[in-house]
C-alpha cells in the first residue's frame, strides 16, 4: 500500500479564492494505492454547522475538556467535504457527489476539483451514495436541475432509497431536515430510471463492498474497498469527525437521525478498523481524509496518514 499527500491549486476559479483563509485548508488532496487501485480524495470544499447540532445531546461537562485537547469549538464547526474518487479498471468511481451549489456557499467545490486531477463530470462511469443527506447527494443535478454525470450509472443502498422516496419521510423527519427530506427525493427520482440497488456485504463493483452502518440515516452504507489482503474503508458519516466521534464514540451525536443506532455503529466499526489496522477515509474527517484509529484507553484516536 502507498500514499501522497500534496497540495494543489484548482482551476482558475479555485486559485482566485487559494488566499483567503476559509478557502486555503479545503485544497488539500489525499491519495492512497491499493495494488492496481488509486482512491484519491478531492474536496467539495466545507460546511458551517452550529456546534450544537452534533454536540447538542453530549454531557456538557464532560464534552469541554475533550473538546479543548481538540482545539476544537464547542460553538461552531468547519468540517471539510472529502469525496472519495476510486480508479479501476478503466472505471472512475465517485463515492457521493457533493453539495451542488444549492446547499452552502463553502461547498460545491467538486467539480474544480476533479478538474484538476484531469477529469470532467462526463468521465465519471459509476456512482455510489452513502446517504442521501444534502452534501452527499445534492451535488447530482446541473443548475437546469439535469443529472451532472451524463455517462454515469448510480447505486445506492436499498433501504436508503426507500426511505428517502417514501412519501411519508417528509412528515416524519425532524422539522429542521424537511428540506434534506425533500430535496433528495427531488433529485433520486431524477436518476429513477438509471440505478441500481444493494443490500450489506454485497460486492457491488470489483473490490468494493457494501457495509451497513446504519443510524447517521436509516439506510447509511460504508464500503470497503480491497485489493488482496490490503483493504480501505469509506465510511461516510459512519464517523463524522476526528474528534468527539472518535475520543467518546458511544455518546449519542446530534448529528445522527437515529441516535442510538449511529453510536452502536460506531462502536463496532471502530472496534474493526482499530483491531485490523485497516486506513479509513471519511467524509468530514481533518488533514485529507486519510487515516488509521488507534485505541486508547477510553475510547479511540485518529492519526492521519502523511
Amino acid at each position: 500500500m502507498t500514499l501522497s499527500r500534496r497540495n494543489f491549486l484548482k482551476t482558475t476559479g479555485g486559485a482566485a479564492l487559494a488566499g483567503s483563509a476559509l478557502w486555503a485548508p479545503q485544497v488539500a488532496h489525499s491519495q492512497i494505492s491499493l495494488g492496481a487501485m488509486t482512491l484519491d480524495v478531492v474536496s467539495d470544499g466545507s460546511l458551517t454547522l452550529p456546534g450544537s447540532f452534533i454536540f447538542g445531546p453530549m454531557p456538557q461537562d464532560q464534552l469541554a475538556p475533550i473538546l479543548k485537547t481538540y482545539n476544537q469549538s464547542p460553538d461552531s464547526l468547519t468540517p471539510p467535504c472529502n469525496v472519495t474518487l476510486l480508479r479501476h479498471g478503466g472505471r472512475n468511481i465517485l463515492f457521493d457527489v457533493g453539495s451542488g451549489p444549492d446547499f452552502t456557499p463553502t461547498a460545491g467545490l467538486l467539480v474544480n476539483s476533479l478538474d484538476a486531477l484531469g477529469l470532467a463530470p462526463e468521465d465519471i462511469t459509476d456512482i455510489v451514495f452513502t446517504h442521501g443527506h444534502p452534501d452527499h447527494l445534492w451535488g447530482l443535478l446541473d443548475d437546469f436541475d439535469d443529472p451532472l454525470f451524463t455517462e454515469a450509472s448510480y447505486m445506492i443502498g436499498k433501504a436508503e432509497w426507500d426511505y428517502w422516496l417514501d412519501p411519508n419521510t417528509v412528515d416524519s423527519i425532524s422539522s429542521d431536515r424537511i428540506p434534506f427530506a425533500v430535496g433528495a427525493k427531488r433529485r433520486l427520482e431524477a436518476i429513477e430510471n438509471n440505478i441500481s440497488f444493494f443490500t450489506n456485504d454485497e460486492e457491488i463493483l470489483p473490490g468494493v463492498a457494501a457495509r451497513a452502518s446504519f443510524g447517521h440515516t436509516p439506510g447509511h452504507m460504508a464500503f470497503e474497498v480491497r485489493s488482496g489482503t490490503e483493504a480501505v474503508m469509506v465510511v461516510g458519516d459512519s464517523i463524522g469527525n476526528h474528534h468527539i466521534a472518535l475520543a467518546r464514540p458511544e455518546w449519542i451525536s446530534g448529528s445522527d437521525q437515529d441516535g442510538d443506532l449511529g453510536a452502536a455503529t460506531r462502536v463496532k466499526l471502530l472496534d474493526q478498523l482499530a483491531s485490523e489496522q485497516m486506513p479509513l477515509i471519511g467524509f468530514h474527517i481533518n488533514q485529507g481524509g486519510i487515516g488509521r484509529v488507534e485505541k486508547t484507553s477510553d475510547g479511540y484516536r485518529f492519526i492521519a496518514e502523511t
